[in-house]
């Protein structure tokens, strides 16, 4: 009898891929990669996971945590009473002025990409620090300044994306007043072990898209008039949003703990 044309047909066209799938990936007798177990081009090495990523520039990907999304504060932690917390107001959660920092429920760390987008309050009021004042804060001890710098001239090591009282943006990126601003920042803790400091804390920061903060080393945490230093603590921590008085509105809040392929 002779064979079903269809038969024949998934023969011929399903065989290469087999053939292809029985095909080791890389090499196993190429060098090793120092500090590792793999081997150059190595095929056993651990696949990256596959995500999604935002639809749009900005947009959150598939594996990312989203502390806020325009609706609530509810991956934050409440101010207990008489302290009034922070309000959510047209998809954007704004410091109110008395409420203090507003802190992730959550700890996250060692290493985190963090997006973030705020707007200063307008029109405009105030000059220098008083204009437009906040902070994004890692571990909540380790701030990225947010300020108001559009045509406002402060302290260098205190404006806009600066790694307050530490080191100046590369290049001053702001926007308008009222326009919100993004910014994208890595940010890789410290590492301790018992209280001595083994690797230090480092951070790169984008504003509104412009690399400002190129793998910056902190000297420890940031401080007002303070040289900063470290002291130990967890590799996991908040992220915190500072109340400096000033309305500064915040939205598209997400990140993403940042772990090599290897130990995923």
């Amino acid at each position: 009898m002779k064979p079903h044309l269809s038969l024949l047909l998934a023969l011929t066209f399903t065989s290469p891929l087999l053939a292809q799938d029985a095909k080791p990936l890389g090499y196993q007798d190429t060098p090793l990669i120092p500090g590792t177990q793999w081997h150059v081009h190595d095929g056993l090495r651990p696949q990256p996971r596959v995500i999604t990523p935002g639809l749009n520039p900005g947009d959150a990907p598939s594996d990312a945590i989203v502390l806020f999304n325009g609706k609530n504060l509810d991956q934050f932690k409440k101010n207990a009473d008489p302290k009034p917390n922070w309000a959510v107001e047209e998809g954007c959660a704004v410091s109110v002025k008395g409420a203090g920092y507003l802190e992730s429920a959550g700890a996250f760390g060692p290493d985190i990409q963090l997006h973030i987008e705020w707007a200063a309050p307008t029109p405009a009021s105030g000059t220098g620090q008083g204009r437009g004042n906040s902070g994004v804060f890692f571990f909540g001890i380790y701030e990225i300044q947010v300020l108001d710098c559009y045509e406002n001239q402060t302290y260098p090591d205190g404006q806009a994306a600066s790694l307050y009282g530490q080191m100046p943006p590369l290049v001053n990126a702001s926007r308008k007043p009222g326009e919100f601003q993004t910014y994208d920042i890595i940010f890789s803790g410290p590492r301790f072990e018992g209280d001595e400091l083994k690797q230090p804390a480092y951070a790169t920061v984008l504003h509104n898209g412009v690399v400002v903060q190129n793998h910056v080393q902190l000297i420890g945490a940031t401080g007002h008039k303070t040289v900063g230093k470290y002291k130990a603590h967890p590799e996991k921590g908040p992220i915190k949003l500072q109340d400096h008085g000033n309305p500064v509105r915040f939205k598209n809040i997400w990140l993403r703990e940042l772990k090599p392929v290897d130990s995923q």
